[in-house]
């Protein structure tokens, strides 16, 4: 596969020839799916939703460990946010889209969007300088904590709603395009979990627009690299939401931490 991918149109229906690229390589781009205007008003509700926590002394969600880091001026900063839908109304409000439903297809019978489970609506805040705390992220695949817990590998995929305009020298996310097709052994042991960083002769850079929409399957190998500029051009925010099928597992404020959430230290 090239270096460049065609991208696509979400609308209530995915296209045979959509379906047809997310089955062979596992990802999928769609431009423009939130306009300028919207992408603002997610920041915001996230600034409204950090600040409470900060104040308030949050330190889990859920059982989620919040990741804190400061911004470049040394402010405290919120930059991983877990749940975050169920912090802020503008943030739930946006999974109302009926666009959202075209995208459960891609997961099989059962599907639906884990506003409840695992991490739920996760909001990313990259930003690469002196007292950041999160940077970048090592090789992983998200069928791991199946695997570990001993249950079936079912479909995992990670819809991106991309606030920021993400250029080749921001970093970002890298994926192994058809590794979703691996056996369980590649799956474990193709790369060091999390401590790998480096390049693949393979991957492919995903270059999203802000407002644009990506979705990938979580069993697909991938990374995010550190930006190699420093400062507020480095400065990236991304969405994440699940979309699972399988048991119905919620989540709530008396959920325990879970065993490779204990791993969250590697993460820079």
């Amino acid at each position: 596969m090239a270096t460049s991918y065609p991208t696509f149109t979400l609308s209530d229906k995915l296209t045979p020839e959509q379906l047809d690229f997310f089955n062979k390589h596992g990802f999928i781009h769609f431009k423009n799916f939130i306009e300028e205007e919207t992408v603002s008003a997610i920041i915001n509700a996230s600034k409204q939703v950090e600040k409470s926590w900060i104040s308030n002394g949050t330190k889990k969600i859920n059982g989620v460990p919040i990741k804190f880091g400061k911004d470049l001026d040394g402010t405290p900063i919120v930059q991983r946010f877990a749940f975050i839908n169920q912090h802020h109304k503008t943030l739930s409000g946006l999974l109302l889209d009926p666009r959202f439903n075209a995208l459960l297809e891609l997961a099989g019978n059962g599907a639906r969007l884990g506003t409840e489970e695992k991490d739920g609506m996760v909001f990313n805040h990259y930003i690469n300088g002196p007292e950041s705390k999160f940077s970048k992220m090592g090789w992983h695949t998200d069928g791991l904590r199946d695997i570990f817990y001993g249950t079936k590998l079912n479909p995992m995929l990670n819809v991106g709603i991309h606030l920021s305009t993400q250029k080749t020298e921001n970093g970002g996310l890298k994926i192994i395009p058809g590794t979703h097709r691996q056996s369980v052994y590649q799956m474990l042991f193709r790369k060091k979990y999390f401590i790998d960083n480096n390049p693949d002769k393979n991957e492919v850079s995903v270059l999203p627009n802000a407002g644009d929409l990506t979705v990938h399957d979580g069993r697909l190998w991938h990374r995010v690299a550190q930006s190699s500029v420093r400062g507020e051009e480095s400065r990236r925010r991304v969405i994440y939401v699940p979309i699972i099928a399988g048991k119905y597992e919620p989540k709530n404020e008396n959920s325990p931490t879970v065993f490779y959430q204990r791993f969250a230290g590697i993460v820079k």
